[in-house]
């Protein structure tokens, strides 16, 4: 038969529930279960708060407004992370944001543009000749998705 444990945290601990509670120290964030501590991860690593929460919530361990609660998040934001979770697991908190990619950037642009860019013109000079923003042409030579051609000879 299952034992009830009291909820027993250390001193300077904060509660989130019951049974579940935090500790600052040293830049780290610590999350205990009574006395043992169940995760840690630092201070500044969002990326570690988003899914570890969003995982107490999916798990049942804790609910939405205890985490808006405790930690002042606002509700859209929990319920945004909880759908990151639900739907990628705890892999989706830490790949690489997808980048949209300009659609003036056709083939037949890229192309030309690349032309231009191998030929020795600078970006605002390519810019100009094919109508095309410079930040959209700098932002495709740091994607890989042009070369940058006499940028390069320049440093």
């Amino acid at each position: 038969m299952p034992q009830l444990q009291l909820p027993i945290f250390p001193d300077g601990v904060c509660s989130i529930t019951n049974d579940l509670a935090f500790h600052r120290e040293n830049g780290e964030v610590v999350y205990f279960s009574g006395l043992q501590p169940v995760f840690r991860h630092e201070q500044k690593d969002l990326r570690s708060f988003r899914m570890f929460t969003s995982q107490l919530i999916a798990n049942g361990t804790v609910r939405q407004r205890d985490i808006v609660r405790t930690f002042g998040v606002p509700l859209a934001t929990v319920k945004r992370y909880l759908k990151v979770h639900r739907q990628h697991g705890t892999a989706g908190f830490y790949r690489q944001p997808r980048r949209r990619s300009a659609n003036v950037l056709t083939s037949e642009v890229k192309q030309r543009a690349q032309t231009l860019l191998d030929e020795g013109k600078s970006v605002p000079e390519v810019s100009g000749e094919i109508g095309v923003a410079g930040n959209t042409l700098h932002k495709a030579i740091r994607a890989g998705r042009l070369h940058g051609g006499a940028s390069k000879k320049k440093r």
